[in-house]
């Protein structure tokens, strides 16, 4: 098979998940190419992404590399099985790939949490909210790239509303992402609306940040920490002004843990949560 032109996020992680293994196995890309029979050069690509690997050969690979988490080595090996294509790929060429990332990241994470100041999560917005937003790009957005944006951020939202077992989803919300009028009054008191009715689903946990909370560690940017099948494959996504930033770092994915946790300590509860966005919406 020709290489990969762009590999996904989700493939890049897999092949440093094998690189870290084989560095800490100390064994060289040499010795590891001669364990498959294949090239020398096969090795960095499949630890770049740039190549596929089986499943099979993930387990060959981690035995060698004297690995004995079997949690972490088939949830690898299940990483090298997802080949098939997936609704977000007919976006490829029409979005930037981070939107692919996103929706893949989503589509695998057992759990999600996430932190916002300014914007409200993607996964609940309403299609009329999320057009608003999209609207709202420094250099604008022809109508037609804004209906993509807002309809590939809808069919995202499926993971949560259609699937058997959906995901946990807990979203901290600061209050001032709740007043930020995005689209008009109308369109701020649906979404408002919606929140209320989405946060009423078992599998979703919205907590409000109040003004006159205590305040919170961190630098305010938009955090999701996505739980993957086995802790080592946590991942953090932070929205950032040049688009979709992707973080896996043990060190990294404790701290966010911490921030997160601190967030949500000095939120309100669900209920009264529930109760302040009614009360705003009731302002409008």
């Amino acid at each position: 098979m020709p290489p990969r032109r762009i590999p996904t996020v989700r493939q890049r992680r897999l092949g440093s998940e094998l690189r870290k293994m084989r560095e800490a196995a100390g064994v060289t890309t040499q010795q590891a190419a001669a364990l498959l029979g294949v090239d020398r050069t096969r090795i960095p690509n499949m630890e770049s992404g740039r190549f596929g690997i089986s499943a099979d050969r993930v387990r060959v690979l981690a035995a060698n590399y004297g690995c004995t988490d079997s949690d972490l080595i088939e949830a690898l090996a299940g990483m090298a099985l997802d080949r098939g294509q997936r609704w977000w790929d007919s976006y490829r060429d029409l979005l930037p790939v981070a939107f692919q990332d996103v929706a893949e990241l989503e589509h695998h994470a057992t759990a999600m949490r996430m932190f916002l100041m300014v914007h409200l999560p993607g996964l609940l917005q309403t299609a009329e909210h999320a057009r608003a937003v999209f609207e709202m790009s420094l250099a604008p957005l022809p109508p037609r790239e804004v209906e993509l944006r807002a309809a590939h951020r809808m069919r995202r939202q499926e993971i949560l509303t259609l699937r058997e077992h959906p995901p946990q989803f807990t979203a901290i919300i600061h209050e001032a992402a709740l007043r930020m009028q995005f689209g008009g009054p109308k369109v701020t008191a649906d979404q408002l609306a919606h929140l209320i009715r989405m946060s009423e689903r078992s599998n979703i946990t919205l907590r409000v940040l109040p003004f006159d909370a205590e305040g919170f560690a961190g630098p305010g940017q938009p955090i999701c920490y996505a739980h993957g099948p086995v802790p080592q494959l946590d991942t953090v996504q932070l929205d950032s002004f040049h688009g979709a930033v992707f973080v896996d770092s043990e060190t990294d994915l404790l701290d966010y843990r911490r921030l997160l946790d601190k967030a949500e300590e000095r939120s309100l509860s669900p209920d009264d949560s529930r109760s302040l966005i009614h009360a705003i919406a009731q302002q409008l």
